[in-house]
């Protein structure tokens, strides 16, 4: 055994009662350091999931035949993976019960096109940045004995809104002013019915978002817009107000990434981008081919369609398109037939026959999967399918050409947004002449495409009302899509 001397020995009690010291501080140390407060945000990412309070709507959230859809789902599923969290949606039937659930606890934020303008006096509520500019907008159906213009001219008939929604606090505000203005609230129903009420001619007017009545307003060709009302609103996210703002601080972060970035930009234009222009004449003679030419060649689009792998009503929206479901379509170019196939395409893919239907849609359907195969795997829906329509009228070529244009001006040329931007550029020498392909007339594909998207959303919502899967009281009363109440 080796003695050791006092100095060594004062040093080796010195270092044990250290170590004893520093065992008893952990100890201590470990249960403070549990009972720390956890962030809301630090919260929603220990249980892997961000719930969302949003409405059963075309504008926020709804369910299709590839499942959930929305602008305001997608919105909070990009910010759900921003987080890194899983999103669960929790729908609210009412308006009016989207704060009250907020306060509640049942969601972490409330994405519903809500802003600081909506009727709610809550203290607890805190919203996040403006996303998205919209005007409220006084709404009839065409035929009433005077087109109204101001305030006066609704006295006498029957004005109804949502409960709680900012033209509640609007109407009130301007009610100070003109005291014979007055309303019906509405606490049962959401925007699509009641716009729905306008056609039916059961409410005179309603008040609503102008993003709410383009979409809308594209299946009821009668209906009007009187005049705007009040300021232009900022739609926003809400949050419970708390003094952790850990939450909050995100969804700002959030906001300004894909405001710079262009992301926001991005879905705004899936969503919005192809209702802004409303031709009541062309949607009009739309409603009446679909009516009266359809039905003879709808299950020839559907039976195509699904050996291809392809929507039926987008098949169908293509052969409108083309010729407006006429299979004797001729144009001075020598295409012809439903779904205008010029003589070489009609050879390549073995169609005898252009001016027969059956034959055109077959071609069509296999010309059009062959042009969406050539679209690169990684362009996910919907881009893939504009891309591939814009490809289908132009030539993939071109279409690849004005990809690269669009790369070189720094857009995303796996964006229908950006390359619809830049497919004009083909018709511009300065642009053309270093492309492999050379000229063409790039604007003509986007028309096309956005016509195209437009009828696609008029079957969509036809068919949709015919099988029973929307909130409407029609039903139909045959196995014809059914058509506005107005024609």
């Amino acid at each position: 055994m080796v003695e050791l001397s006092p100095k060594a020995h004062k040093a080796q009690l010195i270092g044990g009662l250290l170590a004893i010291a520093l065992s008893l501080l952990s100890l201590i140390a470990i249960p403070l350091y549990s009972t720390m407060p956890v962030s809301q945000l630090e919260s929603i990412r220990e249980r892997g999931y961000l719930k969302v309070l949003t409405l059963n709507a075309a504008s926020t959230y709804y369910e299709d035949a590839d499942g959930a859809n929305g602008f305001e789902y997608h919105l909070s599923k990009m910010f759900a993976e921003y987080i890194g969290v899983e999103l669960k949606i929790v729908l609210v039937n009412k308006f009016a019960d989207l704060y009250p659930e907020l306060i509640f606890g049942s969601a972490d934020l409330i994405a519903a096109g809500v802003s600081r303008q909506d009727d709610v006096q809550l203290k607890q509520i805190e919203y996040g940045p403006g996303y998205f500019q919209v005007k409220q907008q006084l709404l009839y159906k065409n035929g009433l004995p005077n087109r109204p213009k101001q305030l006066q001219d609704l006295e006498s008939g029957i004005l109804e809104i949502i409960k709680g929604s900012s033209h509640s606090r609007l109407l009130a505000n301007l009610s100070k002013k003109n005291t014979q203005l007055s309303w019906h609230t509405n606490k049962n129903i959401a925007t699509d019915e009641l716009i729905e009420l306008v056609d039916e001619g059961l409410v005179d007017y309603i008040l609503a978002d102008s993003h709410e009545i383009s979409l809308q307003r594209r299946f009821y060709p009668e209906l009007r817009i009187g005049f705007d009302l009040g300021e232009p609103k900022q739609l926003r996210w809400a949050t419970k107000s708390s003094g952790d703002r850990s939450l909050i601080q995100a969804i700002n972060r959030f906001f300004g990434i894909i405001k710079k970035d262009g992301r926001l930009d991005q879905l705004i234009h899936r969503y919005y981008g192809h209702v802004k222009n409303f031709n009541y004449s062309d949607i009009q003679t739309f409603t009446a081919h679909a009516r009266d030419r359809l039905p003879k060649y709808r299950k020839m689009f559907q039976d195509e369609a699904k050996a291809q792998g392809l929507d039926w009503r987008l098949l169908a929206a293509i052969g409108y398109q083309e010729s407006l479901w006429n299979p004797k379509a001729t144009s001075p170019t020598g295409v012809r037939g439903m779904m205008m196939l010029t003589q070489d395409t009609a050879k390549h893919i073995k169609i005898k026959n252009r001016l027969d239907p059956a034959q055109s849609i077959k071609g069509g359907a296999i010309y059009f999967n062959r042009v969406l195969n050539k679209i690169p795997e990684r362009i996910k829906q919907p881009d893939r399918n504009w891309l591939a329509l814009a490809s289908y009228n132009v030539g993939f070529g071109h279409l690849e050409d004005a990809r690269k244009i669009t790369q070189i001006n720094q857009g995303d040329p796996d964006k229908w947004i950006d390359v619809k931007e830049n497919l004009p550029l083909l018709g511009r020498k300065k642009w053309y002449k270093d492309t492999k392909h050379g000229y063409a007339r790039g604007w003509e594909p986007v028309k096309y495409v956005e016509n195209i998207r437009k009828y696609y959303d008029m079957l969509v919502w036809m068919d949709e009302k015919q099988n029973g899967s929307s909130n409407s009281t029609h039903k139909p009363s045959s196995d014809k899509l059914l058509i506005p109440p107005s024609f």
